[in-house]
């Protein structure tokens, strides 16, 4: 059974730091594309960020580059989001999602990923 759980949501000031985890279970980490995604109440879910499990390439949304950092640890089974500089709208919930096809140019769209975590919130106070 596989499964996606998020951790290192919480409130921080606009300007401060988190670093988000992903700890996977039942399933070869080594083996499948990784995407955090957020979604905002009343919003739509948005793709933040993807990486590779064949080369470890990543790709960002134009709204989180060069403050987001996405990496990976396949030996932990971890994926991690490391946000800086931010900002009131970076304010959501974040999931991280699986997929092990894949996803090239899709990796923004949340009906590419078959596996998902539960979430954790995000809060930044301006």
């Amino acid at each position: 059974q596989v499964q996606l759980v998020e951790s290192g949501g919480g409130l921080v000031q606009s300007g401060g730091s988190l670093r988000l985890s992903c700890e996977a279970s039942g399933l070869t980490l080594d083996y499948y594309n990784i995407a955090w995604f957020r979604q905002a109440p009343g919003k739509e879910r948005e793709g933040v960020s993807c990486i590779s499990h064949i080369d470890g390439s990543t790709v960002y949304a134009d709204s989180v580059k060069g403050r987001f950092t996405i990496s990976r640890d396949n030996v932990k089974k971890m994926v991690f989001l490391q946000m800086n500089y931010l900002k009131p709208e970076d304010t959501a919930t974040y999931y991280c999602a699986a997929e092990s096809l894949y996803v090239g140019d899709r990796w923004s769209e949340p009906s590419t990923f078959d596996y998902w975590g539960q979430g954790t919130q995000v809060t930044v106070s301006s």
